[in-house]
């Protein structure tokens, strides 16, 4: 099974946008979702007659595919429309806190996951392993740096891929760059790399049983931090990485023990779940457009494809 990880381990630079109502002036209220959150002083710009989730479409957004047939586009985009959102705003502001802590020096940010997603590679032992591998490093980061450590999953909608061209030439034949399997197809065909909205509809099911998949990791027991000897992968034995792995599991398990003895409950949720959220890169706006949804809470508009979404150089072109 491959597994191409991409990982990234940042102090974030500051960034007042995002800082919490704890590290803030402001008067904060809770949530529906007793999420701390700043209630605005003024009317959001949500609320504007200048925005909306299609703005995009007034701009040049030159990674976007082609698509043919705008009828069966507009189809796709209508009953994406109508699914429920995979993630919630509460979920989004979570995630912005932490951030927020962590551009103040106060944490870590632990992201992992595959380049892309594919449909082919989907399987629950897969999504198991890339989330038992952050799982990993988040504690060696968490007892190295006595920090916490906010860990972000590239999955559960990172399938497209921004493309150098926009066609690829093989033999003299001229087709459609591959653009990843919300968009088209790898097979170097004609029926294959046809840019087909559907597929867009298929990224959203399969990202739904991924997220379902990490929510029952994250607090189902998996991530229990006494199983922390139960999550040896295969280097663990054979490699000197693997011997120092087991020095600091060793470490935590003392610590756990002492815990225990004086009276410390290490079956509280603390350390049997893990808040994890999810990103991708937002490339594909049509799909971007039909999950973002108004927030009944605050008024806001929130794209709830992913907890984060993030631009790459060639996307932002």
């Amino acid at each position: 099974m491959r597994l191409s990880t991409a990982l990234l381990i940042a102090g974030l630079s500051r960034a007042a946008a995002f800082t919490p109502a704890s590290l803030s002036t402001n008067v904060a209220h809770k949530s529906a979702l007793s999420v701390a959150s700043v209630r605005p002083e003024t009317s959001s710009p949500a609320a504007s007659d200048d925005w909306s989730p299609e703005s995009w479409t007034n701009a040049v957004a030159k990674q976007m595919p082609i698509y043919e047939d705008q009828e069966e586009l507009a189809g796709a985009v209508k009953e994406l429309e109508k699914v429920a959102p995979l993630v919630f705003a509460g979920e989004v502001r979570s995630l912005h806190e932490k951030l927020a802590r962590v551009s103040q020096g106060q944490g870590f940010v632990l992201m992992g996951g595959d380049c892309a997603e594919s449909f082919k590679e989907f399987h629950v032992n897969h999504i198991r392993d890339t989330f038992r591998v952050i799982m990993q490093m988040s504690l060696v980061m968490t007892f190295g740096s006595a920090m916490p450590v906010v860990k972000i999953g590239r999955m559960a909608g990172q399938f497209a891929k921004p493309r150098s061209e926009p066609n690829e030439v093989i033999d003299g034949v001229s087709l459609p760059s591959y653009r990843g399997d919300n968009v088209n197809q790898e097979e170097f065909t004609p029926e294959a790399r046809r840019n087909d909205p559907n597929l867009m509809v298929k990224a959203y099911y399969q990202s739904a049983q991924t997220l379902n998949i990490l929510r029952a990791f994250s607090t189902g027991g998996f991530a229990d931090i006494s199983r922390l000897h139960a999550w040896n992968l295969d280097f663990v034995e054979d490699t000197a990485e693997g011997s120092r792995y087991r020095k600091l599991a060793s470490k935590v398990d003392e610590s756990l023990r002492f815990m225990k003895a004086i009276g410390i409950d290490t079956s509280s949720p603390e350390f049997t779940s893990v808040d994890f959220y999810t990103a991708h890169e937002c490339l594909l706006l049509p799909y971007e457009q039909a999950l973002t949804r108004q927030d009944s809470t605050t008024g806001k508009w929130y794209d709830c494809s992913s907890h984060m979404l993030w631009v790459g150089e060639r996307t932002r072109d």
